[in-house]
């Protein structure tokens, strides 16, 4: 086997030996993860009742676990109940279904008729209380909302166990990224 090694100039070492000082500099004066919370320690995230006309009976207590489970799986904040630097809370103060549109799937019936198929849409509405005592001017009241469409033939089971998921988990995405990005 026969090996060549090229000729590095001096010009290229030096070239890359201030590219690695440079990007040394860069990832000391930068955090790559984002998070605006940088002194907070600790979080308190109370359970969000459900205010709203249709209530959904188990929408309360998946919703308050599943932020609870967000902010302490992928932060370094520790739960508390006891002066917290961050108190999360709010109130679930829509939950509806409406129907939307007449959507562009179609089937053929027996007749050789064409049907159209109607859609649904799922909505929730979460008004949310931010307070942060490290840094009270990143602290706000907002409301968040995120719908769902899916067909009418769907069950009130399925709408239950995917739609509802699929709607909060978005709306805690917007929650968390208001909270922790820092963009």
């Amino acid at each position: 086997m026969n090996f060549k090694i090229k000729n590095i100039s001096l010009k290229q070492s030096l070239l890359s030996v201030m590219l690695f000082a440079l990007l040394g500099v860069l990832h000391s004066c930068y955090s790559f993860t984002g998070s605006s919370l940088t002194d907070e320690k600790t979080v308190q995230i109370n359970e969000f009742p459900n205010n709203a006309p249709l209530v959904n009976p188990a929408l309360s207590q998946q919703f308050s676990t599943a932020i609870q489970n967000r902010f302490l799986q992928r932060t370094t904040l520790k739960g508390t109940k006891e002066n917290p630097d961050i108190l999360i809370e709010g109130e679930i103060t829509d939950y509806s279904i409406t129907p939307t549109t007449i959507s562009s799937n179609t089937q053929t019936n027996p007749s050789g008729g064409v049907i159209q198929q109607a859609q649904n849409k799922l909505t929730i509405t979460v008004k949310v209380h931010y307070e942060n005592k490290i840094h009270p001017d990143a602290s706000f009241d907002r409301t968040y909302s995120d719908e769902a469409a899916f067909n009418s033939d769907v069950s009130l089971s399925q709408i239950e166990d995917q739609q509802v998921k699929l709607v909060t988990d978005r709306i805690i995405n917007k929650i968390f990224n208001d909270i922790v990005a820092n963009w």
